[in-house]
């Protein structure tokens, strides 16, 4: 890619290089007070991360309404939205407690808040509602003990950063099962899953440029390929209502 870039560099009109140097300079840095194929690099992971962070604060909106409109969580892995609440509560930790820049992981902020908000959908819907309470005095105390280094030492949040890889993963095998078992995707939203793979794809970019920690890079890579699953699954079983009573009954 860096060829390329630095072709673009080298091609950018002289009228316009010094005001794009010093736009640059000022949204990202002294990286790029020149441009260059470096630079843009930054640049382009910047705008990805904006992106990413922008849109993930509606990214599961589409799937919150459809549980409200069914009246159901039918399709919908409990068990998946746990784990991957945890992974990017985790997560979200490491990063900020390490000082990486907000664009590289803002997006695991509106998240978890989605995250939960469909979890408790599901509890509601199941007739579990009571388990609500618990579950978000659980991820409160979690969160409260990750940011704090007098609970969780640095050595073992990065212990804790690198099991948010099998617990990543193991939060989509439930969902990957549940729509084979029904032989459909229930509630899922398509607009989440296709967002999601999307962001997932991005991030590789954006953690290979800005970020240089091997664990949230595989961590990402790992995910991304159980994505392209989901992804596949929403294709496969499109407009298949499938078994929707054993879809009730599992929830």
């Amino acid at each position: 890619m860096d060829p390329i870039l630095n072709l673009v560099a080298q091609n950018i009109p002289e009228p316009f290089r010094e005001p794009a140097a010093e736009i640059l300079t000022k949204v990202i840095g002294s990286q790029c007070s020149t441009l260059t194929a470096s630079c843009l690099k930054l640049a382009i992971s910047k705008a990805l991360g904006s992106g990413i962070v922008a849109a993930s604060s509606i990214v599961k909106v589409p799937q919150i309404l459809s549980i409200l409109s069914a009246g159901s969580g039918a399709g919908i892995s409990l068990l998946s939205y746990l784990l991957e609440t945890t992974s990017f509560l985790i997560s979200l930790a490491y990063n900020f407690r390490n000082g990486f820049p907000f664009s590289t992981y803002g997006e695991t902020v509106f998240m978890c808040i989605q995250n939960l908000v469909i979890t408790l959908l599901i509890l509601h819907f199941g007739r579990k509602a009571g388990l609500g309470a618990g579950v978000l005095a659980l991820f409160a105390s979690a969160g409260y003990a990750l940011f704090n280094s007098n609970y969780i030492p640095h050595d073992l949040l990065s212990t804790l950063q690198l099991l948010t890889i099998p617990i990543s993963l193991g939060s989509k095998i439930p969902q990957i099962l549940t729509n084979a078992r029904n032989g459909s995707t229930g509630q899922l939203s398509a607009f989440a899953v296709f967002n999601y793979l999307a962001g997932s794809l991005a991030r590789l970019y954006t953690t290979l440029t800005e970020v240089d920690d091997p664990l949230i890079f595989w961590g990402f890579l790992l995910s991304t390929g159980l994505n392209i699953v989901l992804a596949s699954q929403v294709l496969m079983y499109w407009g298949k209502k499938g078994d929707a009573s054993k879809a009730k009954k599992r929830q």
